[in-house]
């Protein structure tokens, strides 16, 4: 007997049928786009050498750093923002901010950036050193006056309203005295006496790096550059595990140097896909072009030189340039100067020095023409703050605006010319240039202009008319001698000669030093003020302020005999 057809239950089978089918066929093509995937996408395709090659031997002294797996590799999936501008066919002027000393509050970092975009930059190369923020384990390395984590979104989120690419410079393997001088990491120095270089053979320093690396690059999510720095490797090869490494290996500075660079890039370049990476050249000079080749960093890095005096050899320059392009880096940058450079405690920048760099690297960057298997693809307009991070303060950022500010017209104009001189002029708000003597005339209107006219001023007078109120004057070496003074004695008619002149030099310079720490303030954090007034104002005021407190005691005694 037959039953009748149930159309409900006829339409529920079709419906599991299609579902089963539509799975089934999901499965297959989930599997053969993996197994397609994975025949152009291996793990370490052999690019940094061969599966299984022999690690470096652990350092005998080395410590396990503290460090989880989180905190030392970024995500293996890159998920940075996608950036919003090309920049590989733009040629890029970057300003360098030396972040290692007296470091901007952010407020007026809003005021420059706009000034910066306006004279030509379109990027900031920024070298946070012990600014940035780091956290866990690393916070060690921050300074007390860090930056927050808000401040670094505050910085690029300025930048990129005035157009201006962020740069990120972290220093991988020499200049690194902000890491190296703390205990903690004391063991991972090349040379135990000093924290100028990285000790490239202990596996821990790759680590300390990565995690280093990942916090900046975690906060930099649209930048199209890292620069890792590696410039003046001081004492590399000197320690004893490098020793024992060239010996054992039949090795050379330059091969260790190379393999600990490509490390570095390696890491970067796998972690953060897109972004491309810049170096200083200087340790490369002596490479050769076989070394380079065999490494394989140009293939994802590409050389900074830099060159900071005004009439430098542009056809050695040449001879670099051809170096790297036979050892296959696709592009090059070049770093000048606009400050920072002619002077560890330099205080005024002089202005035709820094100008005549430029005006040399220009001759450089007209003839890459010559260069057609290498592409030119920026400069940074350097600005150190310090020498390294022991040594004392160049000069301050308002210092040197002006000199950035005729560097980069020259730049941008192809020259230095009557109009471009204008041109800076009416930006700045100056009346005229002196270029020999490095003064403008005209009070100024850029951010921080005070500052510059105050610094001109203390820079040019203050020690002078101080020397020549207190060891020109014939009275005080006649009645007022340390003599005198140690004995607490003298006659008030022969002080009063010499007292009213004295007195106003010191008030004068006490209003102006009483303004010039408020200006200071608004734009620095307590430890640049101090720093600046300790080493360009103390010296020549405590001399002045002592002889002021001794002459006002001494005068009110009214003659009384000397304290014996």
């Amino acid at each position: 007997m037959a039953f009748p057809r149930n159309p409900k239950l006829n339409l529920l089978r079709l419906t599991v049928l299609l579902i089963v089918a539509l799975a089934g066929i999901k499965f297959i093509f989930r599997d053969s786009v993996t197994l397609d995937l994975h025949k152009h996408i291996s793990k370490d395709n052999g690019f940094w050498g061969k599966a299984g090659e022999e690690k470096q031997e652990v350092h005998p002294h080395s410590q396990a750093l503290e460090l989880s797996a989180g905190k030392i590799t970024a995500p293996k999936e890159d998920t940075r923002k996608q950036l919003s501008e090309d920049f590989s066919t733009t040629e890029m002027r970057l300003v360098h901010l030396d972040l290692k000393g007296a470091a901007p509050k952010v407020s007026y970092l809003e005021q420059v950036f706009p000034l910066l975009s306006k004279l030509g930059a379109n990027g900031i190369l920024v070298e946070y050193e012990d600014m940035f923020p780091f956290k866990g384990e690393l916070e060690t390395l921050k300074s007390p006056y860090a930056y927050s984590e808000d401040d670094v979104e505050k910085i690029q989120q300025l930048a990129a309203l005035n157009k201006l690419e962020v740069v990120p410079l972290v220093q991988t393997f020499g200049h690194v005295e902000f890491i190296l001088k703390h205990d903690k990491y004391r063991y991972l120095r090349e040379v135990e006496r000093f924290p100028n270089s990285l000790n490239p053979h202990v596996p821990d320093t790759l680590s300390l790096l990565k995690s280093i690396l990942s916090q900046v690059m975690d906060k930099h999510r649209h930048s199209s550059w890292i620069h890792v720095g590696a410039d003046e490797v001081f004492h590399l090869g000197e320690g004893m595990d490098s020793k024992n490494w060239i010996s054992r290996s039949n090795g050379d500075v330059g091969k260790m140097y190379l393999n600990h660079i490509k490390e570095v890039v390696n890491f970067i370049v796998n972690q953060y896909k897109g972004l491309q990476v810049l170096m200083w050249d200087d340790m490369l000079r002596k490479i050769s072009v076989g070394a380079i080749q065999e490494s394989g960093i140009a293939k994802h890095a590409s050389p900074v030189l830099w060159f900071y005096a005004p009439d430098f050899d542009t056809e050695q320059i040449g001879k670099f340039i051809s170096k790297y392009a036979d050892s296959g880096f696709k592009s090059v940058w070049f770093a000048s100067a606009f400050k920072g450079t002619t002077g560890p405690a330099q205080a005024w920048t002089p202005l035709n020095y820094h100008l005549k760099n430029h005006l040399s690297w220009l001759k450089v960057i007209q003839a890459m023409s010559k260069f057609p298997f290498i592409k030119f693809q920026g400069i940074a307009l350097t600005g150190w703050q310090r020498y390294d991070h022991y040594s004392v303060l160049c000069e301050l950022l308002p210092v040197g605006i002006p000199s950035l500010a005729l560097c980069l017209q020259t730049l941008v104009n192809g020259g230095f010319t009557e109009a471009t001189k204008k041109k800076i002029l009416d930006m700045l708000g100056f009346q005229s240039i002196d270029l020999e003597k490095s003064t403008c005339e005209g009070n100024g209107a850029f951010p921080g202009s005070e500052i510059y006219r105050m610094v001109e001023q203390i820079n040019g007078q203050l020690k002078e008319s101080i020397a020549k109120v207190l060891e020109e004057e014939s009275a005080i070496k006649g009645w007022f001698s340390p003599y005198h003074r140690k004995h607490q004695f003298g006659n008030p008619r022969n002080l009063e000669n010499f007292g009213s002149k004295v007195l106003k030099v010191h008030e004068d310079w006490e209003n102006l030093i009483q303004n010039f720490r408020s200006q200071l303030e608004s734009i620095y954090f307590p430890d640049t003020v101090e720093e600046w007034m300790e080493e360009n104002v103390n010296p020549y005021m405590d001399r002045l302020r002592e002889f002021v407190r001794d002459y006002r005691e001494i005068i009110r005694l009214n003659a009384k005999p000397k304290a014996l």
